[in-house]
């Protein structure tokens, strides 16, 4: 994924910004216009609580919806800039994402840890067109397939169900015996490929699939390793999100033993969090003035 990125993502970036220059030259204001639009995403994350702690693997059943308003600006036949806000959930429970007999998989079923994250999200990108459009709004191709890359800030906050059913939040837990917590707000390197149609000289509807790099690994709120000791942990809901769970206990009610092999491993710590949303979207053009010749 991260080869993929660089091959594509970067790429695009640069090239937006030589074909803007370049198409801009002869493409008069005239001719450029803005349109605002709402999209409706799915949305799922890539992480340590899914079935496998790897890109692209997914629980179709954790996906949440998405929900994000956008404003854009076409400066050149091929070339946009989009500004939006976004909001959206992830989740994850290993209970349902990993195989327990899977040898695989078992350390992570056994770790028993649920989360959701609620994810605001600000983002600009440049998109780029593959198919021009050298005449105004009225006359833009009917199907317009495109590719886009920019940059973005989120604010997050995973929680969890703790033993007693209340949502409480991950961080201030400090689960992994962090000295301070992560932080709440993180970049991200939005970028991905969609296409939109034309319904009349006023509307389209889109199609788009985005994927967002983060660099944070804690948008579940695990990454490393068990603490050495249980007694490390502060809270009795630091306790039972952050200490190892390895056997079942055979209660009636299901509920886990609490035994730890010190330092054992809690997460994949090398890779990062992603998460992607799928949907589609609804975009207004918003009509650019046109001033009328003065006569001399």
């Amino acid at each position: 994924m991260k080869q993929f990125f660089a091959l594509t993502a970067a790429p695009l970036l640069a090239l937006t910004m030589l074909a803007s220059e370049a198409d801009a030259q002869q493409f008069s204001k005239r001719k450029q216009y803005n349109t605002v639009g709402v999209s409706l995403n799915a949305m799922n994350y890539f992480g340590d609580i899914t079935p496998k702690p790897s890109i692209p693997s997914f629980r179709a059943g954790a996906t949440r919806p998405n929900l994000g308003l956008t404003f854009t600006h076409r400066f050149a036949p091929r070339i946009s800039a989009r500004a939006s806000l976004s909001y959206g959930r992830i989740t994850g429970d290993d209970s349902k994402a990993a195989d327990q007999n899977d040898q695989d998989a078992k350390f992570r079923y056994n770790r028993n840890m649920n989360f959701r994250n609620d994810i605001f999200e600000l983002a600009g990108v440049g998109i780029f067109d593959l198919v021009e459009n050298r005449n105004n709004y009225i006359k833009r191709p009917d199907f317009v397939p495109y590719l886009f890359g920019g940059v973005g800030v989120i604010r997050h906050n995973p929680k969890g169900e703790n033993a007693t059913g209340n949502i409480v939040a991950l961080q201030p837990l400090r689960t992994e015996g962090q000295s301070s917590g992560y932080s709440l707000t993180q970049f991200v390197i939005p970028f991905g490929a969609g296409a939109r149609y034309k319904l009349n000289k006023s509307f389209d509807i889109g199609l788009e699939l985005g994927f967002r790099k983060t660099f944070t690994d804690y948008l579940d709120d695990v990454s490393t390793n068990y603490v050495a000791s249980r007694e490390s942990l502060g809270s009795d809901n630091a306790k039972y999100f952050g200490w190892d769970i390895t056997s079942l206990s055979g209660k009636p009610d299901g509920t886990w033993d609490k035994s730890v092999q010190s330092g054992y491993q809690r997460g994949k710590s090398n890779e990062n969090d992603w998460y992607t949303t799928l949907g589609v979207s609804v975009n207004y053009i918003l009509a650019p003035r046109v001033r009328n010749p003065k006569f001399r």
